[in-house]
């Protein structure tokens, strides 16, 4: 049984991919710049992760927490001035977690300029109760073709997540029997 079915099995309904997407913006200053002049990539990081809890907490309806950064992708660099649009939603849920996926645009704040692909990110998310135990997350319905290829292409990078996993508990434990110590 997949994850999905065992939330829907669940009695939790499910909500539709436009439920919970977001859109959070920002116009880059002197204080989120790097050594380079540019815009440090964690003022980026923390945008993203930002967007993505609010679109995972907005998913599961309570608190969720960051579990992992599955991936992120800088694709070009931020300027000062530059207004950030980070764009998020869920990909795909589990029992108790989410993929949240992130794109990041920029724009000139003073061009009417299309805005430009800049980065890119995925998160999974863990849905909370008041005591930081698991909680069960409603099954994600994805609504276009796009969001049926991004849930898709989640559950390739949960399965190579979790064969990550394994296969480095699985050396950790052949190096500790072997009397290989880190």
């Amino acid at each position: 049984m997949t994850d999905q079915a065992s939330a829907a099995e669940s009695g939790i309904a499910g909500k539709p991919t436009s439920a919970s997407r977001t859109t959070l913006s920002h116009i880059m200053t002197h204080n989120d710049t790097n050594l380079l002049g540019t815009v440090h990539g964690g003022v980026i990081m923390k945008l993203v992760d930002d967007a993505a809890g609010a679109v995972a907490g907005r998913h599961s309806g309570g608190p969720a927490v960051t579990a992992s950064m599955d991936e992120m992708v800088f694709l070009e660099p931020v300027r000062v001035g530059d207004l950030v649009h980070v764009k998020a939603q869920v990909n795909w849920t589990g029992r108790t977690s989410m993929e949240v996926g992130v794109r990041v645009l920029a724009e000139r704040w003073n061009e009417s300029t299309p805005a430009t692909q800049v980065g890119s990110a995925y998160l999974v998310f863990a849905a909370v109760d008041a005591d930081g135990k698991p909680r069960i997350v409603p099954p994600v319905l994805p609504e276009t073709e796009r969001d049926e290829r991004r849930c898709q292409e989640a559950q390739i990078r949960r399965t190579h997540r979790l064969a990550r996993r394994r296969a480095i508990r699985e050396l950790r434990e052949k190096r500790a029997a072997e009397g290989i110590g880190d």
